[in-house]
């Protein structure tokens, strides 16, 4: 009789191959989405991502319970803020800010690839230079600052004073606010910093 814990961690490796990403990084954009019902984060998993049914339901039923070790047999061991270092920026308070971080980093990595350097209160997103730093403002909103020369101006946009890290930033509180406008300008500081 074969083993289904066993079929269970070979399916969740296949899962990562596949999509390129650990069950980790799929349970983090399962919590950006917002979505609380198992059927709707299956369907969401199956557009976003190309899985099947079977593979998308194996990652939203393992949404939100302890991650097995897919290396071995063993449970995977607890993070250390070494290894998340968002797990220090997203403390207490500001802890459901954290899937609005995550939210923002997928919509830059659909620009094409950069690097991520998490500092002390914010991660700072880089091609050849910084183009963007992302990180909680308040206990309720996340601020995304763009280093970049020019945008036009816009009610949300605030532009910052000079020699600053970020030209602009932009504060948000919701996934909703993650729309075209916000992606253009975080696609014009990420071209303009390659």
């Amino acid at each position: 009789m074969a083993d289904p814990e066993a079929a269970r961690l070979t399916q969740l490796r296949n899962i990562q191959s596949k999509t390129g990403r650990t069950i980790a990084q799929l349970h983090a954009a399962v919590a950006a989405s917002g979505l609380e019902k198992v059927g709707e984060r299956r369907s969401w998993l199956m557009e976003q991502f190309a899985l099947g049914y079977g593979d998308a339901n194996a990652v939203a039923l393992s949404y939100g319970k302890p991650l097995p070790a897919l290396e071995g047999s063993a449970a995977a061991p607890a993070q250390t803020e070494q290894d998340d270092p968002l797990a220090a920026i997203y403390a207490g308070a500001k802890a459901h800010l954290r899937p609005l971080h995550v939210a923002v980093l997928e919509m830059v990595r659909g620009f094409g690839p950069f690097e991520e350097a998490p500092k002390k209160s914010y991660t700072s997103l880089r091609r050849k230079k910084q183009f963007a730093m992302v990180g909680p403002a308040t206990k309720d909103l996340l601020e995304i600052g763009l280093n970049i020369k020019s945008l036009a101006p816009a009610e949300r946009l605030r532009a910052l004073p000079a020699g600053g890290m970020c030209q602009y930033a932009v504060r948000i509180a919701a996934t909703a606010e993650l729309d075209p406008q916000l992606r253009q300008w975080l696609k014009a500081a990420y071209d303009a910093a390659g």
